[in-house]
């Protein structure tokens, strides 16, 4: 089983993987926060919060087309959800088009909102890529819990990273099952096949499911994961965060 994971780069030894996952966590809510409440007309703004990414991207030498590559998973999401809001939101008309029967208008207040959407959006993923690329996802998430996120969220994104990878496997399994009894190229057929291994699949994890769950149960979980790790606060990462906290609120309040 071979399989690419999440924190691919979080072994590194940069500055900023060797900040305490707390600190970390802490900068990059307040960033996402920033990113979110600043208002749509001011981009030159929005530029600031990029570059000072950029720059925090370099500080820990993760290579560049890897970070970008999953930043730009979320642009499709936000292109169907966002994209027709340009044609119904009222304002000025920046442009009117014929299409078929229909007569449709862009407003300028409508490509507005749409940029904000597109341009926010893609900044909190690229922060949270960054994130989840320079801290081991079991730090995190035990940064998460000693922050007092809710503990079920907790305990969801720990076994969803933990199967998530024995389920891809499975996956994988069913197909070259399928493959080896020749698979026939009719699409109703395909169909067809395709229903079976959803259903087989189905089965396969809920079984897998209540074994684990009767193999915890058995073993005394309470609902806490415990690490050996442990983390210490030290003042260069107090200084790092009030460096990086005391940009970006100068790039927030620039006018």
């Amino acid at each position: 089983m071979k399989h690419a994971f999440l924190d691919k780069y979080s072994d590194l030894g940069s500055i900023i993987h060797r900040l305490d996952p707390r600190i970390k966590v802490i900068f990059f809510f307040i960033l996402i926060l920033v990113i979110v409440s600043t208002p749509p007309q001011q981009l030159a703004k929005f530029s600031g919060y990029f570059l000072m990414l950029l720059i925090l991207l370099l500080l820990s030498r993760i290579p560049f087309f890897y970070v970008f590559a999953r930043s730009l998973v979320i642009i499709p999401f936000v292109l169907l959800i966002a994209i027709f809001i340009p044609f119904f939101k009222g304002g000025e008309v920046a442009g009117s088009y014929n299409f078929l029967t229909l007569h449709l208008t862009i407003s300028h207040k409508g490509i507005l909102i749409f940029q904000n959407i597109l341009i926010k959006s893609w900044l909190s993923v690229l922060s949270l890529t960054i994130l989840t690329s320079t801290t081991k996802f079991s730090s995190l998430l035990k940064a998460l819990e000693i922050l007092k996120a809710p503990r079920v969220l907790i305990l969801i994104a720990s076994f969803f990273y933990r199967y998530i990878f024995l389920l891809v496997d499975q996956i994988m399994k069913i197909k070259n099952a399928r493959d080896s009894r020749s698979f026939k190229k009719n699409p109703l057929y395909r169909f067809k096949v395709l229903g079976y291994m959803i259903g087989e699949l189905f089965i396969r994890t809920y079984e897998r499911a209540e074994r684990i769950y009767l193999a915890m149960v058995s073993r005394g979980f309470s609902g806490t994961i415990h690490t050996l790790e442990s983390f210490k606060i030290n003042r260069f990462d107090l200084c790092f965060l009030g460096s990086l906290v005391t940009i970006l609120f100068l790039i927030r309040l620039w006018r």
